[in-house]
């Protein structure tokens, strides 16, 4: 525990002196333990804007407690909608990120996820690229209710807590006047996280649903994302072997994006919402995993159906603490 408590001091302490300096620039468990905590963290801003993931999720099905990569690929297409044959720009979010699980007690776990990003776009004027570190975040989450395991049927958990994001990632200016303003690695901002998890199982079949909400301050360039509403559910299975599990998962995720503001003045046309269904599969042998997610949008409407989501997809490898 006390090694754990260190690394995260280290790794906090780094983190606010990076802030100083980005800113102005702008073993598997039995069923019953595997699935009892799941972290919800999302920083993503309404198309990819320094994303962690969005809801395609943030912890390992198979190992409550890891350290592992994740790459996750989002595909948009935009448009300014001034005309009817307006051209479309095809882009691509790429994140590539280091993310980890720490028990700090009994029923206190922290996350902390640190991303580096590789976008571009094609436009009529030529291929646009952008990359670097992004935002970090850091989430707790305590457990406030679970179900005895040997007194009923049903097994009950249910998770609440809280996080930030540090600005870490450098937030270019002239971007946000674009179609997509968050076509960025960082959004300049210390934002706030609260979050909830519900988990119901019986046997090997549960039902994962999670809320979380992110509250979005002002950058130092005078500009606010608007705050984000997401959820999830997400129904799983646990098929056990001598040699290897795997958890085949399927289910629907949603966010809800506000108006960004400039200068206390509200952004046309940045706010909106989408819904989708998702699918996966965890697979993992000994204290290693390897997961893949995909989501397909269902209904959509981003910054007044000028910005159109194609499609989410994942893979991670992790290593059981």
């Amino acid at each position: 525990m006390k090694k754990y408590l260190l690394l995260f001091t280290i790794a906090f302490q780094w983190a606010n002196a990076s802030v100083k300096d980005s800113v102005p620039n702008f073993n598997f468990k039995n069923y019953y333990n595997v699935f009892e905590n799941t972290t919800l963290v999302d920083d993503c801003d309404a198309c990819g804007c320094s994303a962690s993931g969005g809801s395609m999720g943030f912890a390992s099905m198979l190992n409550s407690n890891f350290v592992g990569v994740r790459y996750f690929n989002q595909v948009y297409r935009s448009t300014d909608g001034l005309y009817s044959n307006s051209p479309w720009n095809k882009e691509n979010f790429n994140t590539i990120q280091v993310w980890a699980r720490i028990p700090l007690t009994k029923k206190i776990q922290v996350s902390a996820l640190v991303p580096y990003h590789f976008h571009n776009r094609e436009t009529p004027t030529g291929k646009q690229n952008i990359s670097g570190l992004g935002d970090i975040t850091v989430l707790a989450m305590y457990q406030l209710y679970q179900t005895h395991k040997d007194s009923t049927v049903l097994v009950h958990t249910l998770q609440v807590g809280g996080g930030f994001k540090i600005p870490i990632g450098k937030f270019d200016e002239a971007n946000n006047g674009s179609v997509n303003p968050s076509y960025q690695v960082g959004t300049g901002s210390l934002d706030y996280l609260l979050a909830t998890e519900y988990i119901i199982k019986r046997k090997k079949f549960g039902l994962n649903s999670i809320l979380n909400y992110v509250i979005k301050t002002e950058n130092q360039k005078n500009y606010r994302f608007g705050n984000q509403f997401n959820y999830a559910s997400t129904l799983f299975y646990l098929h056990e072997t001598a040699k290897f599990s795997i958890v085949p998962q399927v289910g629907f995720a949603g966010e809800v994006y506000d108006s960004n503001y400039q200068y206390n003045q509200r952004v046309r046309k940045t706010s909106g919402d989408i819904f989708m269904g998702k699918i996966g599969f965890e697979i993992g042998k000994d204290k290693f995993s390897f997961g893949a997610n995909a989501m397909l949008p269902i209904n959509q409407n981003l910054s007044g159906g000028n910005v159109d989501a194609k499609y989410r997809w994942s893979v991670n490898f992790n290593y059981a603490l």
